[in-house]
């Protein structure tokens, strides 16, 4: 299935994540055939925000770091992974999905645009230090100082 999968998607044209279902975004991305251009912030949010409401809020750290850090090796980059950014961030879209009032991202990420537009300034308001240079947050969870999730 994963075979047909990659082949069918290879083939197409693709410009951007929404062209993928929830399921099929899901899977191209832990399959790695994801188009490294594809994988923008919002498609990042977006694939926090499939986690979060497939396996819950401590799955979804795990399956995030598991794959962005798998998909950044596929490409043979194994220095851009940053554990902290990536659980700061499912954290960061759980709390603010506990608020919404929609049902599906598109709907999600309107009501609360400022995790596209202002995504560092808000973890900057939980971390007093540079988390996405930091070489420990890089490496392991650093939780924040400031401010808990």
């Amino acid at each position: 299935m994963a075979f047909f999968i990659h082949t069918y998607f290879c083939r197409m044209r693709i410009k951007d994540h929404w062209q993928y279902t929830d399921d099929e975004y899901e899977e191209i991305f832990e399959s790695y055939h994801l188009k490294p251009g594809m994988f923008s912030h919002e498609a990042h949010l977006r694939l926090a925000y499939i986690h979060i409401e497939k396996y819950g809020l401590e799955q979804a750290e795990l399956n995030m770091c598991k794959q962005i850090k798998g998909f950044a090796e596929s490409l043979g980059v194994y220095d851009k992974f940053n554990k902290t950014v990536t659980i700061a961030s499912v954290k960061a879209m759980n709390h603010f999905m506990q608020k919404a009032k929609s049902d599906n991202f598109k709907d999600f990420i309107q009501e609360f645009p400022r995790l596209l537009t202002n995504f560092k300034d808000l973890l900057g308001k939980h971390y007093g230090f540079n988390v996405f240079a930091d070489k420990r947050a890089k490496k392991e969870y650093v939780a924040p100082d400031l401010l808990p999730f």
